[in-house]
């Protein structure tokens, strides 16, 4: 019998579900990938069927257990997933009362511009590390107990379950025993207390969510459950559950004060290793929980952006100047600049540091000179500027200033864009020989709780850089390039954001 030497990891994302498995050395041996549909019922409204999501999750794991020589090698699954989506299923049935709300969706932003004037961001605030926005999950579940018609009678009978995609996921894979979440998770709902680390009664009472639909909430690593063996053929430890980020986190072996990271997915996301310390933000960048390892906390600041690769996929999708995403490399080289174009990708409104969900997207700078090229580059060129605001943000909220960046996340496959970016922030870029970090991340945090790899000294030490992209750039170029960006943004929320006439 083959010896359980590697760890399934579960990666669900935005727009996509794939599943790898890792072998000791933190090699991915098999991977399987598919898409799933998005649904747009209004404008500003995302949405996502989670039973497109099991099957997908289901057979994608299949098919990489198969392809790494079967489910005997397995020694345990990690989950890591899109955060801030959240659903809501019967507890006797599994089956979803309402599609899950996904982390773009704006539709609660009445709400929390309502809270906000009432003056409730300040608390909540103190006690999440989180802003009143509709990027978290607590609103969208305020709004499914109040849309979907007895949803609330049957909640507070205890009827209903809720949780984020890794808690949906936990449940199925169980067959319904275990209704659980990690901390994670938890702490990006609005509702959990990152200083306590519980689930808060004033913000249950603030967004009138009944306690009886939440999971208990767990360390990152750990037994937190075995699939049921009708899924894999046999039961298998679930041993890590992550939120994507903090387990890019982990799968960049940012285990020290004061390393960064930034991810670039659908949308981007910096994290920055606070240690044992909450470091409160004054310029609306997050505290979050970077994990909990045998009961030990680590903190972090985030800036979290909405729209990175999703503005390459709009290229793609929505305008057809490219038919794969890797043309925006050859694009973005094939001009000297972007000949004074600019695009603010506020397509679901504008996060850090700004947070306004009114904001919408804007291109300007547009001339009879502009070409699809010029396009392509100006979208790249937004994604490294957001990240250069994000990182000042950190800076002047007292994190030290960066010695390097690790990046991951498909964009960071893009040359072009790794060496902006690296002019843009005057830091040196490094990227791992393996981009898939989120996984990996996921399959340490389950490696860790099955003996795979022995401690988080030994997962840092599988960690090898690819490539590494120093700074380069005429000092009054960037800042020229700044400045036009800077203005950009201006005339986005000036004409769309919630200041706007």
């Amino acid at each position: 019998m083959a010896s359980k030497d590697c760890i399934l990891a579960i990666d669900q994302g935005t727009t996509s579900t794939r599943a790898i498995v890792f072998d000791r050395s933190a090699t991915a041996l098999s991977l399987a990938r598919r898409e799933f549909p998005q649904h747009y019922p209004q404008p500003g409204w995302v949405e996502h069927d989670v039973e497109d999501i099991w099957s997908d999750v289901v057979l994608t794991s299949r098919e990489a257990i198969a392809k790494a020589g079967g489910v005997e090698r397995i020694a345990g699954i990690g989950i890591t997933n899109q955060r801030e989506t959240v659903v809501i299923w019967e507890r006797k049935t599994g089956k979803p009362i309402h599609r899950a709300i996904v982390w773009q969706d704006r539709r609660t932003s009445a709400l929390c511009v309502k809270l906000r004037k009432e003056g409730k961001e300040e608390d909540m605030r103190a006690r999440t590390g989180l802003l009143l926005d509709p990027y978290f999950s607590a609103s969208k579940i305020a709004w499914i107990l109040d849309h979907v018609e007895g949803a609330r009678e049957r909640a507070e009978k205890g009827e209903l379950a809720c949780g984020t995609i890794d808690c949906f996921l936990l449940s199925r894979l169980t067959d319904g025993k275990v209704h659980r979440t990690d901390i994670t998770n938890a702490c990006r709902t609005a509702l959990f207390n990152i200083h306590t680390q519980q689930w808060d009664d004033e913000l249950l009472s603030l967004f009138n969510v009944p306690r009886a639909l939440l999971p208990e909430v767990c360390d990152n690593s750990g037994h937190l459950g075995e699939t049921d063996p009708a899924v894999f053929g046999r039961s298998i430890v679930i041993g890590g559950m992550a939120g994507d980020q903090h387990a890019a986190l982990v799968g960049q072996a940012c285990f020290k004060k004061g390393m960064v990271k930034s991810t670039y997915g659908t949308g981007c996301f910096m994290l920055t290793n606070t240690g044992e310390k909450a470091v409160a933000s004054t310029n609306r960048l997050l505290t979050t929980i970077a994990f909990r390892i045998d009961g030990k906390t680590t903190y972090a600041l985030e800036g979290s952006i909405f729209v990175a690769g999703a503005a390459i996929k709009w290229l793609r999708d929505g305008l057809h100047l490219i038919t794969h995403a890797s043309q925006t490399d050859d694009m973005a080289t094939r001009v000297d600049d972007s000949h004074g174009v600019y695009m603010v990708p506020g397509f679901v409104g504008l996060g850090a540091p700004h947070w306004d969900p009114d904001a919408r997207g804007l291109i300007c700078g547009l001339t009879l000179g502009s070409t699809q090229a010029h396009i392509a580059r100006a979208a790249l060129e937004a994604v490294a500027f957001q990240t250069y605001d994000l990182l000042r943000a950190m800076i002047d909220d007292g994190a030290a200033e960066a010695s390097a960046l690790r990046i991951d996340g498909g964009m960071a496959a893009n040359d072009w864009f790794s060496q902006f970016l690296a002019n843009m922030l005057q830091v040196p870029v490094q990227r791992p020989k393996d981009l898939e970090t989120t996984a990996l991340g996921a399959a340490f945090l389950a490696g860790l709780a099955t003996g795979v790899w022995s401690s988080t000294d030994e997962v840092a030490a599988t960690w090898q850089e690819d490539s590494v992209f120093e700074p380069r750039i005429d000092s009054d170029l960037r800042k020229k390039l700044l400045a036009g960006w800077h203005d950009a943004v201006r005339r986005t929320l000036s004409t769309y954001g919630q200041d706007a006439a």
